[in-house]
């Protein structure tokens, strides 16, 4: 018997739903009942009827889920798929920073520990940080961990903020020059970018989006070919979804290994004997509650 079907059986036997981000293997994609960006995933989670999470995805995601379904099972099927951009802040380094700046309201970007989020006003993701914080009127923000969607968000809204300086790696590696000699290869493609790439790449781009973005602008653009610039386990669903586009990545070393860790085989031992299970202390998964909820409310 094939994985895919075991793991359809399982999920029956189990009230499981398989959540993917984009950025996963295809596979492991094409195994799952939802694939999406951080905020479709965090809502789907919010919504879910199943008794069993199973989150392909890194750590923080998975943390999320456990966060807005208390009495759920949530699981990963690798326990060691983290993300290093959520792992450039700590509780105390925010605390110190808050301490510096009285009366400073803390958006955080999801791609953070459930410690930092339950320091948080707010959370956001990438396809929704304008959005909440324009929401946040006049107030001074201290913009966390991501200083690149930080900048992208100061440049769309005119307003300045205090960004942490944390950053993606895999989108920090898709630099200006790829972008260029992708386009002089490829004239006719429209470069379309990650908000967590740098500034100057930005600056490049004839569209900026979320991986839900990036799909989106790709299936309604009437261009046939596109360069990518985000992690490259998003052509995957690109290429599926437009079979009639061409898509290039800007540069392939805009990998991200962590999110390379769950695959097929991984699905379904964690369904299987269902783990790993991800758990967030009761009392900072309720105070991490809040800033999530309130993230939702925006969208």
């Amino acid at each position: 018997m094939d994985l895919a079907r075991q793991i359809t059986e399982l999920k029956a036997a189990r009230n499981a739903v398989i959540l993917a981000h984009n950025y996963t293997v295809g596979d492991v994609q094409d195994s799952a009942d939802f694939v999406g960006d951080s905020l479709e995933l965090a809502q789907k989670a919010a919504a879910t009827a199943a008794d069993v999470i199973v989150f392909c995805g890194v750590h923080f995601m998975a943390e999320t889920a456990a966060i807005l379904n208390p009495g759920k099972t949530v699981l990963m099927p690798d326990q060691f798929a983290g993300c290093p951009m959520a792992n450039m802040i700590t509780p105390k380094e925010l605390a110190a920073r808050t301490a510096e700046l009285p009366g400073v309201k803390v958006v955080t970007y999801v791609n953070s520990t459930a410690a930092i989020k339950a320091m948080s006003d707010i959370c956001c993701t990438s396809a929704n940080a304008v959005k909440v914080v324009q929401s946040m009127g006049d107030a001074e923000i201290l913009f966390v961990p991501d200083q690149y969607l930080g900048h992208y968000v100061q440049t769309r809204l005119g307003k300045a903020l205090h960004l942490w300086p944390g950053f993606c790696p895999t989108h920090r590696r898709i630099r200006p020059r790829d972008i260029k000699e992708a386009r002089a290869a490829h004239p006719e493609a429209k470069v379309v970018v990650h908000p967590e790439c740098m500034p100057e790449t930005i600056a490049l781009a004839d569209h900026v989006g979320s991986t839900s973005g990036i799909l989106r602008f790709c299936r309604e653009s009437d261009a046939r070919e596109f360069i990518i610039g985000t992690e490259l386990g998003l052509l995957h669903r690109l290429t599926k979804e437009n079979p009639d586009k061409r898509f290039y990545l800007a540069t392939e070393l805009s990998d991200c290994p962590n999110m390379k860790l769950t695959t097929l085989e991984k699905v379904f031992w964690c369904l299987r004997d269902l783990e790993f299970v991800i758990t967030v202390p009761p009392d900072i998964a309720q105070q991490a509650r809040v800033p999530i909820e309130r993230m939702l409310e925006v969208v």
